[in-house]
């Protein structure tokens, strides 16, 4: 007998239909939550002067060994990506990627850094 398994996002706000898989940090503490386009762009515009102002970093920071000068320090980035997107454009420059499941970090900061503006 074939099944077939469907996944839904969820919104984790208001239960409305998700579009989307956001990812975060704050405070050396990594988060992931579902949004529906509309709650992404409140996000955004919420987070966006920290952005612009803060210093992106690569990699993950375990908070050991980092230095306090004052005031507390922290990690701040935020990540949206339209997966789909990230797999047409992987395969339009020659990456293999999988239709379906998680797209290694490594890959969506390459996607990423390609469509910085």
């Amino acid at each position: 007998m074939a099944q077939k398994t469907t996944v839904q996002l969820i919104d984790d706000l208001d239960g409305s239909e998700a579009t989307a898989t956001v990812r975060f940090s704050l405070d050396g503490v990594e988060y992931e939550i579902d949004l529906s386009d509309e709650h992404i762009d409140q996000l955004h515009e919420v987070l966006a002067p920290y952005v612009e102002a803060g210093r992106q970093t690569n990699g993950r920071s375990s908070g050991a060994g980092r230095q306090r000068r004052g005031k507390a320090t922290s990690t701040k980035s935020i990540t949206a990506v339209d997966l789909n997107a990230v797999r047409t454009w992987a395969r339009e420059h020659g990456h293999k990627v999988s239709d379906r499941g998680r797209i290694s970090n490594e890959l969506l900061a390459k996607y990423q850094e390609a469509h910085a503006s």
